[in-house]
């Protein structure tokens, strides 16, 4: 398995929505296992497939010392909201408070097929919401108050990182058959 390198904010694969999943073969538990693999890599607290450059439903996390994926996630979000930081990978060094549901339970699938529910509260619970929001092309800035998305707007365009990117579609070396790339 490998370590992936991940898209930056500019890269179209990141607003765009990922396809389902419908073959749990070796090469779905291969992303998995890439995804697990970067995201350690970049001390992330989760990462979705479409930030390695394929467009599947897929996302890991790693919180509180729990690794976990899921695929083809639906989630069902409390009705209690907390409002705090929250930062993203494929965002380097910005962290801005944003409001989500303080728990989710999410369904979907492993690795193998076999459905699973994830019950999830505070930490764990936003990095659900977030890496679910990376499937259907959606990033945490967006869920920003105008306020506080101008402020990161500002800030992106004059990160070094944004200034040295430039959007580049790479090929994933995920076969994703039907799904398109």
């Amino acid at each position: 398995m490998s370590v992936q390198q991940i898209r930056l904010f500019g890269d179209p694969v990141l607003r765009q929505r990922a396809k389902e999943v419908t073959d749990f073969d070796k090469e779905v538990r291969r992303l998995v296992q890439d995804l697990e693999d970067t995201m350690l890599s970049a001390s992330g607290a989760g990462l979705a497939a479409p930030q390695i450059g394929v467009g599947l439903r897929v996302f890991t996390w790693h919180v509180d010392g729990e690794i976990g994926h899921l695929i083809n996630p639906t989630l069902a979000l409390g009705e209690e909201i907390q409002d705090g930081p929250e930062g993203c990978l494929s965002l380097p060094e910005l962290r801005y408070d944003c409001k989500r549901a303080l728990t989710v339970v999410a369904q979907g699938f492993n690795a193998y097929g076999e459905p699973i529910t994830v019950n999830g509260s505070e930490l764990l619970a936003r990095a659900i919401q977030h890496e679910t929001d990376h499937l259907d092309g959606v990033l945490f800035i967006d869920r920003l108050d105008e306020e506080s998305r101008k402020a990161a707007m500002r800030e992106i365009r004059t990160s070094e990182w944004f200034a040295a990117e430039k959007p580049v579609v790479r090929l994933s070396p995920h076969v994703t058959g039907g799904f398109g790339r």
